[in-house]
C-alpha cells in the first residue's frame, strides 16, 4: 500500500516531463512518475473536445496502455475538466461523422483500459467530458464539479456511451438527467454513481504527485480512499422517489402523466422543462436508454453512432445548435414540434443500421 508520507518537494508542473510543448497544444501528454499526465488544454473554451483533440488522445492512449502505470487526466485551468464537444463542428455533414467516429473509439478504449484511468473532474463535466472521465476506473469530483446532459435541449441524444453508463444509474437517476438536463454538483457527482471519489480542489496538486507513484489498481483505490470525503445528504433525495416513479414510465407521455400527479414544486419545474426540450430527442433517448441497459459498452456506442450521424443529417439538431450556441435566440423551431407528431416509426429510423461502410468501426491497434 502507498504511503502518503511522500515529500512533495516541488509543484507538479515541476516534476512533469513533457512530451510535446505545451505552446498552442490543446492536449498535453506529459510524464510524471509513473503515470502519463493528459491535461486538455482549451481553457477559452472550458476545454470542449475537438477533432484535433480527440486524434492525438487515441493514439497517446493506446501507447500508454503498454508503457506507463496509470493514466491521469484533467482539464486546464479552475473552470472546467471538459464541459462538452465542439458542437458547432459536429454539425457539419463530412466532419461530423468523423469527429464522432474518433470520439467514440476514445470512449471505447478508457472502457476498456487495462491500467488505472484517473479522471480528476474539477469544473463543468458535460457530455464529452463526461465520455473521457465515466468510463474509466476513478472518476474524482471536486466542489466545482458540475455535471450535466444538455442533449435534449439542442436536438440530439445520449451519446460518448451514455446509453450505457445513464441507464446503469440508481433509482432512474439517468434517465432523469439526460431528459431534463438537470445540473449535479460536488458531492452529488459521488452520490450519483457517476465520480467514485470526493476530494476538495485545494487537493488536487496533491493528490496527482502521490497517485502518480501508484504502480497497480489496489494502490490507486487505497490512496484515492484516504482523500475521499463522504457525501452529504443528497440533494434530490426528497424526490427520489417521484423519480424513481416517474421516469419508470414506458412512454414519455406517461412519464408526464406521473409528474402531473406529484403536485409539489419540483414535479411543476420538472414538467416545464421538458415542455422546452427537443420533443423528438426526449423520445429517442428514452428509447436509447431503455435499449442500452441490456447492451454492452460497444454496442451503446455502436447505436449511438447511428442516432448521431443521423441526427446530422435532420432539423433538429442543426436547429438546436443555432439556436442555442450560434444565433443564440433561445427559439428552436423543432420539426416534428410535439410530441404526438414524433411517432413510433420516426424514432425507429433513428435506430436502423447504417450502410455497412458507413458503421461504427473500433480501432484496437495504433493509428
Amino acid at each position: 500500500m502507498l504511503s502518503l508520507s511522500i515529500r512533495l518537494t516541488r509543484p507538479a508542473s515541476l516534476a512533469l516531463k513533457r512530451t510535446m510543448s505545451s505552446q498552442e497544444q490543446d492536449v498535453i501528454f506529459e510524464t510524471l512518475n509513473n503515470a502519463g499526465v493528459i491535461t486538455l488544454n482549451r481553457p477559452k473554451v472550458l476545454n470542449s473536445l475537438n477533432m484535433s483533440m480527440a486524434s492525438k488522445l487515441l493514439p497517446q492512449l493506446q501507447e500508454w496502455e503498454s508503457q506507463k502505470a496509470l493514466v491521469i487526466i484533467k482539464g486546464s485551468g479552475e473552470k472546467a475538466f471538459c464541459a462538452g464537444g465542439d458542437v458547432k463542428a459536429a454539425i457539419d455533414k463530412v466532419e461530423g461523422p468523423q469527429f464522432f467516429h474518433k470520439e467514440f473509439n476514445v470512449n471505447y478504449l478508457i472502457g476498456k483500459y487495462k491500467i488505472p484511468y484517473v479522471a480528476l473532474i474539477n469544473g463543468f463535466t458535460m457530455g464529452a467530458g463526461l465520455g473521457l472521465s465515466v468510463h474509466g476506473g476513478y472518476r474524482v469530483a471536486t466542489e466545482k464539479t458540475l455535471v450535466a446532459l444538455p442533449e435534449s435541449k439542442i436536438g440530439l441524444c445520449p451519446d460518448v456511451g451514455g446509453s450505457y453508463f445513464l441507464p446503469r444509474l440508481q433509482d432512474n437517476l439517468g434517465l432523469y438527467l439526460v431528459l431534463t438536463g438537470d445540473r449535479l454538483k460536488g458531492k452529488d457527482v459521488v452520490k450519483a454513481g457517476i465520480a467514485t471519489h470526493f476530494v476538495p480542489s485545494k487537493r488536487l496538486n496533491e493528490l496527482e504527485v502521490l497517485v502518480s507513484h501508484c504502480t497497480n489498481d489496489l494502490e490507486v483505490n487505497a490512496l484515492l480512499s484516504k482523500f475521499h470525503e463522504s457525501s452529504d445528504e443528497f440533494s434530490l433525495a426528497s424526490n427520489i422517489k417521484h423519480i424513481n416513479y416517474c421516469f419508470a414510465a414506458s412512454t414519455i407521455e406517461e412519464i408526464i402523466e406521473r409528474l402531473e400527479k406529484v403536485k409539489n414544486d419540483w414535479s411543476e419545474k420538472t414538467l416545464k422543462t421538458l415542455n422546452e426540450m427537443c420533443p423528438s430527442s426526449l423520445k429517442i433517448s428514452l428509447r436509447a436508454l431503455r435499449l442500452g441497459a441490456q447492451l454492452d459498452l460497444s454496442q451503446c456506442l455502436k447505436m449511438e453512432y447511428r442516432l448521431v450521424c443521423r441526427a446530422i443529417e435532420n432539423h433538429d439538431f442543426p436547429e438546436g445548435v443555432r439556436a442555442l450556441l450560434i444565433d443564440k435566440d433561445n427559439s428552436p423551431k423543432w420539426k416534428p414540434a410535439t410530441l404526438a407528431e414524433v411517432t413510433d416509426d420516426y424514432v425507429e429510423d433513428y435506430f436502423k443500421k447504417l450502410p455497412q461502410d458507413k458503421e461504427l468501426q473500433f480501432f484496437d491497434s495504433k493509428l
